[in-house]
């Protein structure tokens, strides 16, 4: 016979969403279970910035997110701001520094980060059980709360949190198991497709482009009225780095992508300086280019030859392909490669305040699962913290 377990609080998830939520309601006094899945908790912590975690970003703003409804991450972000998980880190003697534009990571590995977690999560007696595949979960019919049932037993809770995480990353384990068990709450789940992901050049372009796979360089990259200026990096499929992997949470299939090559320098005024020499494109082009793109861009994007040889025409065609450089991407590279999930349980379905159901009370959801997504620069992993932070200061 199975064996019934009860508990005020039972997470489905050891993410970082879910084991902060975890921590703050076992403070509070409440007898608190986590269930993942996987064979060890916070799966996407470890492997997060290179191995380093990017776990927050000094300059968190409602602005740095991506949501249907934008307004809805005030709340949290308000009660939970970096210095929070800054204290935390510092009571646990995790040592950090900021890399560039307020980005923190640990300075050691983001396994001190998880060690951290585990030390708070035991020191508050949260009960955290692994491998645990779950059947079912409803709710109870015999009282409040909810039965989640698994291979081996049952558990009772009156608050159920799930924080199952998105679809990136499914070689770590990443299901759509969350937003099915939104949709059978009958809650409303907004679709879904991979944010910060590399983008596939057309046939054409990957042609013209395939030998410059590992060149990078620091360019605009433009969608819309979106924009990122920072690093840029040629695969063999496509195109990635940094400012791509931002523009890619804003991309929409079929719409235009714009790169500058040369930002914040003039280039016509550059050409018009310089068109009496008599060195040759390529050549010059590397002076503010990598080599290799340079000679590619000179031969496939305008008639390599002498500065002095180029008429006004042709100067601002070359100035137009360096500046403005179009192409539609043919898609992305996918969850496979994807940071984060773009999409999930719509937030008009919970509070903002605690993440709770406005339709099934006792019901929350917190982290990537929901329909917010950050920028890359540790914000996604802040939207955890802060949302498993909010959760659980209510159940």
């Amino acid at each position: 016979m199975r064996e019934t377990c009860t508990y005020d609080v039972l997470i489905i998830g050891a993410g970082a969403a879910g084991l902060m939520c975890a921590i703050i309601a076992a403070k509070r006094g409440r007898k608190v279970l986590v269930l993942e899945r996987a064979d060890r908790i916070a799966r996407k912590v470890r492997v997060a910035g290179g191995g380093k975690c990017n776990f927050t970003n000094l300059h968190v703003s409602p602005e740095r997110f991506i949501s249907a409804n934008l307004k809805f991450v005030h709340s949290a972000l308000a009660r939970f701001p970096p210095n929070e998980i800054c204290a935390f880190l510092k009571k646990h003697h995790v040592s950090y520094l900021e890399k560039k534009d307020g980005q923190l990571f640990c300075c050691h590995s983001a396994l001190d980060l998880v060690h951290a977690l585990e030390e708070e999560c035991a020191s508050a007696g949260v009960v955290i059980q692994t491998d645990i595949p779950i059947e079912d979960v409803h709710q109870n019919p015999s009282g409040p709360g909810f039965v989640v049932r698994a291979k081996e037993g049952h558990r009772e809770c009156l608050s159920l949190v799930v924080a199952s995480g998105g679809l990136s990353f499914p070689a770590l384990g990443a299901t759509d198991y969350g937003y099915r068990l939104a949709e059978r709450f009958g809650l409303k789940v907004t679709p879904r497709r991979p944010g910060l992901v590399p983008l596939l050049f057309q046939p054409h372009e990957r042609e013209i482009f395939s030998g410059l796979s590992g060149v990078s360089f620091v360019g605009e990259v433009r969608c819309g009225d979106v924009s990122f200026s920072e690093s840029i990096l040629f695969t063999h499929k496509g195109l990635s780095g940094p400012a791509i992997l931002q523009i890619s949470s804003y991309w929409r299939d079929g719409q235009t992508v714009v790169i500058d090559f040369l930002p914040g320098i003039d280039f016509r005024a550059v050409m018009r300086k310089n068109g009496s020499r008599r060195v040759e494109m390529k050549t010059f082009l590397g002076g503010y280019l990598p080599g290799r793109l340079a000679q590619v861009l000179s031969f496939h994007g305008f008639v390599n030859k002498p500065l002095c040889q180029y008429s006004e025409k042709e100067i601002n065609a070359i100035v137009q392909r360096l500046k403005a450089f179009t192409f539609v991407p043919a898609g992305t590279e996918g969850y496979r490669k994807a940071e984060v999930t773009l999409g999930g349980v719509d937030t008009a379905e919970l509070s903002s305040r605690t993440m709770e159901s406005v339709k099934v009370p006792g019901l929350y959801f917190v982290g990537e699962v929901v329909d917010v997504t950050g920028q890359l620069g540790g914000f996604n992993l802040h939207w955890a913290w802060a949302s498993g932070h909010a959760a659980g200061l209510k159940v």
